[in-house]
C-alpha cells in the first residue's frame, strides 16, 4: 500500500490555522505516486497551488446562512469549517436547490443514489445535505490517508477513478475542482 501513497505535504493545509506559505509544485510518477513539494528539485514538477491564491471577488457574497449548519458538520465529522464551506461555494454557489445535469442534489451536490448510504431522506434540506456530505468526505479522507488533494478528486469524480488513476485523474472537471476548492478554502480561513 505503501507504494500507492503520495507525499501528504498537502495534508495539514486544512488543519493548519495559517495559511500556507509557498507555492505547492506536483508531479505524477511512472508508479503513479503524486509527489508534492515547495522546493522543486526537477523539472517534472509543476506548478499545483500558488502562494497567495487569487483573490476571490465576492467572498464576502457567499452567505453565511448555513454557517451554524457547516459548524456543526465540521464539528462532527472533524474537519475544517472553511473546507466545507468551500466546497459548498464550488458545488452549488449555497444554492440549496440546486440540481446538477447528472442529477446531484443540494449544497453538497449529492447523488440520488447516495442518498440512503448518507442517512439523507430530503437531499434539498440544508442541514440533512450538509452533514450527510461532510460525513461522506470524512470517509474519502480517511481511504486516501489525509491527502486532501485526493480526497477531494473522489468526492467529485468518485473514489473508483481516483483509484484507477492512483491520483487525481486527468479530467479537466475534477483538476479545476480540486483548484477552485482549495481557493476558496484559502479564502475562507483569511476570514
Amino acid at each position: 500500500m505503501k507504494k500507492y501513497m503520495a507525499v501528504t505535504l498537502l495534508v495539514s493545509l486544512f488543519q493548519l490555522s495559517t495559511p500556507a506559505v509557498a507555492d505547492i509544485y506536483m508531479y505524477l510518477d511512472s508508479d503513479g505516486i503524486l509527489h508534492f513539494t515547495n522546493t522543486p528539485t526537477s523539472s517534472h514538477y509543476k506548478l499545483y497551488l500558488k502562494e497567495k491564491p487569487k483573490k476571490i471577488a465576492n467572498t464576502q457574497a457567499a452567505t453565511s446562512k448555513y454557517d451554524h449548519i457547516i459548524s456543526d458538520a465540521a464539528y462532527t465529522a472533524g474537519i475544517s469549517f472553511a473546507l466545507i464551506k468551500a466546497m459548498i461555494q464550488v458545488e452549488s454557489n449555497f444554492n440549496p436547490e440546486a440540481v446538477s445535469k447528472k442529477g446531484a442534489m443540494g449544497l453538497m451536490q449529492i447523488m440520488p443514489e447516495n442518498l440512503e448510504a448518507f442517512n439523507i431522506e430530503d437531499p434539498f434540506d440544508p442541514r440533512e445535505n450538509i452533514m450527510g456530505g461532510s460525513l461522506y468526505f470524512r470517509e474519502l479522507l480517511a481511504r486516501y490517508d489525509g491527502q486532501l488533494p485526493l480526497a477531494l478528486a473522489a468526492y467529485n469524480a468518485g473514489p473508483n477513478i481516483v483509484d484507477r488513476y492512483r491520483g487525481i485523474p486527468p479530467i479537466k472537471e475534477t483538476e479545476a475542482y480540486v483548484e477552485k476548492v482549495m481557493t476558496y478554502y484559502y479564502a475562507f480561513r483569511e476570514k
